[in-house]
């Protein structure tokens, strides 16, 4: 449980945490809230030797309206977003997922950027920002350029993020009045969900759906989201809810069990909805 040495740097702006990822490369990390990497350091999953911490970069930490966006920062906290009037009326499947996770403690440091670059595939706002048509934005050395979030993450805790790149904003599209539904199941309280689905209508008619816990990246419910659109009743769309999809078979809970909760989960979304 003790980490493995590294060097420690406060980075005083994007520029600097920026030239540090490019001095380097893959041999640093970047600390925001801390609650993802540092567990991992612990356990020696990771071992950085430059740790940049980015965390009192207040310019990446808001929320604003964008037009038909909602653009936030990198470093907004759990908490901020789930008490923040914006999100509450443009976004509020934000919030929802938001304030499911962790407890309090885990909320007020916890930041959305962290949890989306950590790219873990059971993570509650993946699933929020993926129904949300979000669209990540990624600084570096080439400039800046946008990640669909159905293009951002690539496999278990990897990313599309290249090492040399910072996430600088999350930007989602806005849902004002529209129905919205989270809903997961964990072991305890606290745990990571063992199946998450996050479902959001749309303006044009459309419902999305998301899951998290049911293949080696928070994922887009094709097929159920393309039975919704035909017609097809929710009680019988959420019965679609793992085709396509790839859990995992492991101590936690069977494929089989993952494929049933996906199932019940989307259909209480769907009603939700």
């Amino acid at each position: 449980m003790i980490p493995a040495g590294f060097s420690y740097v406060r980075a005083g702006s994007v520029e600097q945490a920026l030239a540090e990822l490019a001095r380097h490369g893959v041999d640093v990390r970047l600390l925001a809230g801390g609650h993802s990497l540092l567990p991992a350091m612990k356990l020696r999953r990771v071992e950085p030797g430059v740790l940049v911490d980015i965390g009192r970069l207040r310019e990446l930490a808001y929320v604003r309206l964008d037009g038909d966006r909602v653009v936030v920062g990198p470093l907004t906290t759990h908490r901020t977003l789930e008490r923040d009037p914006l999100v509450a009326e443009h976004v509020p499947l934000l919030a929802a997922a938001a304030r499911r996770i962790g407890d309090p403690q885990v909320r007020n440091r916890g930041t959305i950027g962290g949890s989306l670059a950590h790219a873990d595939p059971a993570a509650d706002l993946a699933a929020a920002v993926l129904a949300l048509d979000g669209v990540l934005v990624a600084r570096g050395p080439s400039g800046v350029r946008d990640i669909p979030a159905a293009e951002f993450f690539t496999g278990v805790r990897t990313s599309a993020l290249a090492a040399d790149e910072l996430l600088v904003e999350i930007r989602l599209r806005a849902a004002t009045g529209l129905g919205y539904a989270f809903e997961k199941f964990s072991r305890r309280a606290l745990d990571w969900a063992v199946v998450g689905v996050a479902a959001q209508a749309r303006p044009e008619g459309r419902t999305a759906v998301a899951l998290i816990g049911m293949g080696p990246t928070p994922l887009r419910a094709g097929a159920v989201e393309e039975a919704l659109a035909a017609g097809v009743p929710a009680a019988e769309a959420s019965a679609l809810a793992a085709r396509g999809c790839a859990p995992a078979d492991n101590a936690v809970a069977s494929a089989a069990y993952r494929a049933h909760l996906a199932e019940v989960l989307v259909g209480r979304a769907l009603a939700a909805l």
